[in-house]
């Protein structure tokens, strides 16, 4: 049976990643301070090859022993988001950095590391040429730099992957409306109206089931795919703000958009991106963004549950 650590694995992608993983039968240790809640996990502590631990990744005498009885590990604890790290900029370096720093110096060759950095880091793109693995680095948040020194520090261990992630929608144990289609659809349903800057900037999107996919697909070929970066995304949503919230209107006919002038995105991002390295060693994201606003219009309109943000 496969030993995986989860930091952060009561989060947005760690709950519905672990979720899979017990499913599937592997041996599953979520570590989680539980900054938010521990609800998202409720579902998980019937399952025998469950471990979970209220810990923090800066306790580096409990990383060191989780290191040794893991094979995989995927680190996501971090504080997520531009907003929230400008506020705690020390917590943020370290938590998002100097905690992969220590995990990368005492890992061992049999560790194998799956690390998910965001696609922000590749800020303003160049007009009409998309962003593949080889694109320069031009992140212009501290959440962004953080991610981006981070992911240069894994890599050095062969036994790592790195997945770039498009911005995630979709459904998960520990909601987030933060995340820009969940946001937006979010509005849309509770507001009825969507205020939207930059409307022109694009950027991608993935829905958390494929993310899980794609990270399950790492796992099952490990040695075909590490050493690697590889971004992570919808290949068909490469979409502006503007073409998401039409998208929304088809569904919610009654929405309003307003376009705002001089408010700026804090990352920056406006690229297209290219999910062709990923494509070529076998594994698409599938779940269009259509599907993923009707699942999201359905959860916030019926679902009575408080979301509690990161900021």
């Amino acid at each position: 049976m496969r030993k995986i650590l989860i930091t952060g694995g009561a989060g947005y992608i760690g709950s519905k990643l672990a979720t899979k993983l017990l499913n599937l039968n592997f041996n599953v240790t979520i570590l989680d301070i539980l900054k938010f809640s521990g609800k998202s996990i409720n579902h998980l502590y019937k399952h025998k090859n469950f471990t979970f631990i209220k810990g923090d990744v800066r306790n580096k005498r409990l990383i060191k022993k989780l290191i040794k009885s893991n094979e995989f590990i995927v680190p996501l604890a971090a504080l997520v988001g531009a907003p929230l790290c400008e506020k705690k900029k020390k917590e943020a370096i370290d938590v998002n950095l100097e905690s992969i720093k220590f995990l990368m110096q005492n890992v061992k060759e049999k560790n194998k590391i799956i690390y998910l950095t965001t696609n922000s880091g590749y800020g303003i793109g160049q007009k009409d040429k998309y962003c593949d693995e080889k694109s320069s680095l031009n992140p212009i948040s501290l959440y962004g730099r953080t991610k981006v020194e981070a992911e240069k520090i894994v890599m050095k261990h062969k036994n790592s992957i790195g997945f770039r992630l498009a911005t995630v929608f979709g459904h998960s144990y520990r909601m987030r409306t933060d995340l820009l289609v969940n946001n937006f659809v979010y509005r849309s349903v509770k507001l009825k109206k969507i205020k939207i800057f930059e409307p022109h900037f694009r950027r991608n999107y993935i829905h958390i089931e494929d993310v899980v996919d794609g990270i399950l697909f790492s796992i099952n070929n490990f040695n075909k795919l590490k050493s690697q970066i590889y971004n992570l995304g919808l290949s068909s949503a490469n979409l502006t703000k503007i073409m998401l919230a039409k998208k929304i209107k088809k569904q919610i006919p009654l929405l309003k958009i307003i376009i705002v002038k001089n408010i700026k995105d804090p990352d920056q991002r406006d690229y297209y991106v290219s999910n062709k390295k990923i494509e070529k060693k076998g594994f698409k994201a599938k779940i269009k963004i259509e599907d993923g606003i009707k699942e999201l219009i359905y959860i916030f309109t019926y679902s009575k549950e408080k979301i509690t943000n990161n900021y």
